[in-house]
């Protein structure tokens, strides 16, 4: 089961473009100005990302959730592919998958593009299935956009905040060589890169432990 899950995962951002459906209007991210933010502290470098939580205000609170609590706190970017996406948000230095909260609904249809630079929730081949992982854009994704409901492909992925300080680190760590490794057949960075610790801007660091794994 395990594996089966991890394939899933693996399947949850397809490569394939979406040529059959109309391409997205290409919308402009709002400004940042006076968002909450929160700092990644990685073993590569420091990660600052602000939150729309006017416009993913079901996925921010997820995710500050998971910050608030320590649950990324020694957690690894398991899957890079250059040009494309980082990945990170679930598995130990072990790579094993620690234990989430109950899934949160898409809002992938708030207008917010998957621009370089944005992150977003990953998720399974149910839009409304994603938990702690998200993903970084690379690049200007578009084919990530919400296209509509027809099936968990055109519903998209939820853009939810933009990386306004650290983009060169994720860049390095995108640089990485990657190989296979513990469930992965592929895209695992070598070597691991760690989120030490993950906080709310402005914030006391919670003395939280992460959530045990399964």
């Amino acid at each position: 089961m395990p594996r089966l899950l991890t394939a899933l995962c693996l399947l949850a951002l397809p490569l394939a473009g979406w040529a059959q459906l109309p391409p997205p209007v290409p919308q402009p991210l709002p400004p940042t100005t006076g968002l909450q933010q929160v700092e990644l502290q990685t073993s590569m470098g420091t990660i600052v990302i602000a939150l729309y939580q006017t416009q993913a205000p079901k996925s921010t609170a997820n995710f500050l959730r998971y910050v608030r609590d320590g649950y990324y706190d020694g957690t690894v970017f398991h899957r890079s592919i250059p040009g494309y996406l980082l990945q990170g948000g679930l598995y130990s230095q072990q790579l094993v998958a620690r234990r989430s909260y109950p899934a949160v609904p898409s809002e992938a249809n708030n207008g917010l593009s998957n621009l370089r630079g944005t992150i977003a929730v990953a998720r399974g081949a149910d839009p409304n299935s994603g938990t702690s992982q998200f993903f970084f854009n690379l690049a200007d994704n578009r084919r990530l956009d919400y296209v509509g409901t027809q099936s968990g492909l055109t519903w998209g992925y939820t853009v939810f905040g933009k990386v306004i300080s650290g983009m060169d680190v994720i860049d390095r760590i995108a640089a990485l060589p990657t190989h296979p490794q513990g469930p992965f057949a592929a895209d695992v960075p070598s070597p691991l890169v760690v989120i030490n610790h993950a906080q709310v801007e402005g914030e006391p660091s919670s003395d939280a432990k992460p959530a045990a794994a399964h």
